[in-house]
């Protein structure tokens, strides 16, 4: 019984931190980079559709993304679509498709921008825990119905703590490796 606690925390908590490092890619480090993109919506014949899924997306330079839409008609739609994510972007169509240039990320936009990944942290990092406490939950519920002895229980609790440990080493990794980009100039 308790392997397979174990064993669902840590698929939970690995979870968590997959999503933490998917949040992590959609703010922009002053590099082009095509997932920056991957959250945009856009109506595609009265269904919103991802981005991605309807056009090919590619880092041209450094500093300018490129969408090919696959059906021309698209490409106004496209354009408004960008224009309009909370990226502060500024699309550029045109006959090969829509550049997207990338502005330099000035010093005030970066504070703003570690805040944002410090907050994303925070959350992973409850998550971990909260993880941990129904953990701890299921084994004092073991307890109670006297399917493990207090000695055992302590000794599970010891090892989930192990293992929350190492998550959240690897949320602040990540964390510390996000911020470091982000302040680069």
């Amino acid at each position: 019984m308790y392997v397979e606690i174990k064993r669902d925390a840590d698929a939970r908590m690995q979870k968590s931190v997959t999503a933490l490092q998917a949040e992590l890619t959609k703010l922009r480090t002053g590099r082009a980079h095509p997932s920056l993109l991957d959250h945009i919506q856009v109506s595609y014949y009265g269904t919103d559709t991802p981005l991605n899924q309807i056009a090919n997306i590619h880092a041209a330079d450094a500093r300018t993304l490129m969408v090919n839409p696959w059906e021309k008609s698209m490409v106004p739609v496209v354009d408004k679509a960008i224009r309009e994510s909370n990226l502060g972007l500024n699309p550029i169509s045109g006959s090969d498709g829509i550049r997207v240039p990338l502005p330099p990320l000035n010093e005030e936009r970066r504070k703003e921008l570690t805040k944002v990944v410090k907050h994303e942290g925070e959350n992973a990092r409850v998550a971990i825990r909260n993880i941990r406490r129904d953990a701890n939950n299921q084994l004092k519920e073991l307890l109670k119905d006297k399917t493990i002895t207090e000695d055992e229980e302590r000794r599970y609790q010891d090892e989930i703590q192990k293992l929350t440990d190492k998550y959240i080493s690897d949320v602040d990794s990540q964390l510390s490796k996000k911020e470091t980009e982000l302040m680069e100039i």
